[in-house]
């Protein structure tokens, strides 16, 4: 059966994790979440001290990015691959509202960027791949056989997100998640480096209402209609 690349683009908190997850275990595919590498980079300029970003702080994150190794292990108990950082698992701690306030903030720097599509990049040659993040389909790989880009309401999105955090244990306040996820948008759209687009050939689903088994099947459906699976 023929293996193929599927690029997930989206709004933030509009469950591309998940639903890339869920989709990539029922195709049997290889999963990579993007944005867990902006997230990875921001959890490792605060714990360097190197936020806020001043100028000063920007160019010492540039110069170290060499010493930033970035690696996905699997997760034997989730079946998923979590991310690591210089040789630590990372994956509970990049989810915190902390590191969620500056990854627009880290990722919209140029160098950056560059560094980590280069490194998404290396994973092109893959067949049976999913992953997900704000320019897979319009940057690292605009030659995906299938673009999915996810949108749903600003208040659907932000109590999706408090609901995540509150069962992770974090103690945050819904206004605080509401406002960070249209700070979030807002970077992410206006940046000048690979902004958040919806790529013309993408399929774009708006899951304001529809349950992530609803959006799955709906998928499942699609590739099947256009690649005979």
């Amino acid at each position: 059966m023929r293996k193929i690349v599927i690029a997930f683009d989206g709004y933030a908190s509009t469950g591309k994790s998940s639903l890339a997850k869920l989709l990539s275990s029922h195709l049997n595919y290889t999963y990579i979440n993007s944005g867990s590498m902006y997230r990875a980079i921001t959890y490792y300029a605060i714990r360097n001290k190197l936020i806020p970003l001043t100028k000063k702080n920007i160019n010492s994150l540039i110069s170290l990015l060499s010493n930033i190794q970035l690696d996905y292990k699997m997760n034997n108990s989730t079946g998923f691959s979590d991310i690591y950082l210089n040789g630590s698992n990372l994956e509970s701690k990049i989810k915190s509202l902390e590191v969620s306030n500056h990854v627009s903030s880290v990722a919209e720097i140029s160098q950056i960027r560059k560094h980590v599509v280069k490194i998404q990049k290396s994973f092109q040659h893959k067949r049976g791949l999913v992953m997900d993040g704000r320019d897979i389909g319009s940057v690292v790989f605009p030659n995906a056989d299938l673009k999915l880009f996810l949108k749903a309401s600003d208040h659907i999105r932000a109590k999706r997100r408090f609901d995540e955090l509150i069962n992770e244990g974090y103690e945050i306040n819904y206004d605080d998640i509401f406002n960070n996820i249209i700070s979030r948008d807002k970077k992410d759209s206006e940046r000048k480096d690979s902004p958040l687009i919806i790529p013309k050939d993408a399929v774009v689903i708006d899951n304001s209402k529809m349950s992530i088994i609803d959006q799955l099947n709906f998928i499942i459906k699609l590739i099947k209609s256009r690649f005979n699976f």
